[in-house]
């Protein structure tokens, strides 16, 4: 059956969409891998990355969405919006022995007399080559902060006072707990904190 007049034709197989058509949630998802893709091969800058970003997920139109898609590849080498294909997740495997013994320092530094120095320096040594160190030393540093404010703002009020000699003690219980899961190979969550650094 012919199509009605005014209705365009969908395209075939290989060609380039209308550019007046109307995008998917799909079709936007699938040129935010494509941008993702060319960032991370140092096509874009992070500014030019996030201004990608944004005209990619505001897109109505194919229209929006080709000129992104010209830039990294040029006009003649993207036929359609094409899905990127899967990227291979990364295996995370058993942290090694080192890495089990920083990660358990990051929780049990504190208890030193160091709440947020200690975490804070592994951070920022042996956790920018170690993945595990860094979870477990953004935890023990996000806890220490929260006891941190917590030993400071509680001493105003009256429930404050009775309560923050059970916080502290409690604080170098979950201190322990956190330092022995690391030594194990296991993640831990504190409770009742505020992740204020990512």
């Amino acid at each position: 059956m012919a199509n009605m007049a005014g209705v365009p034709k969908t395209p075939g197989p290989g060609r380039m969409p209308p550019a007046h058509l109307r995008v998917t949630n799909q079709d936007r998802e699938h040129v935010v891998e494509h941008i993702k893709a060319a960032y991370a091969d140092g096509r874009y800058d992070k500014l030019e990355f996030d201004e990608r970003l944004e005209r990619a997920m505001t897109a109505r139109t194919h229209g929006d969405l080709m000129p992104i898609m010209n830039e990294i590849y040029g006009p003649n080498a993207v036929p359609q919006l094409a899905p990127m294909p899967p990227a291979p997740v990364a295996q995370e495997g058993p942290a090694e022995s080192h890495e089990r013994l920083g990660g358990a320092l990051a929780h049990l530094i504190p208890l030193l007399g160091f709440p947020i120095v200690g975490p804070l320096l592994l951070l920022v040594t042996g956790a920018k080559t170690s993945p595990y160190m860094r979870k477990h030393a953004l935890e023990a540093l996000n806890f220490q902060i929260t006891v941190v404010g917590a030993t400071i703002l509680l001493p105003f009020t009256v429930v404050g006072i009775v309560l923050l000699p059970f916080i502290l003690v409690f604080g170098v219980v979950l201190s322990v707990v956190g330092g022995v899961k690391a030594l194990q190979g296991d993640d831990f969550r504190y409770p009742m904190t505020l992740r204020l650094v990512k």
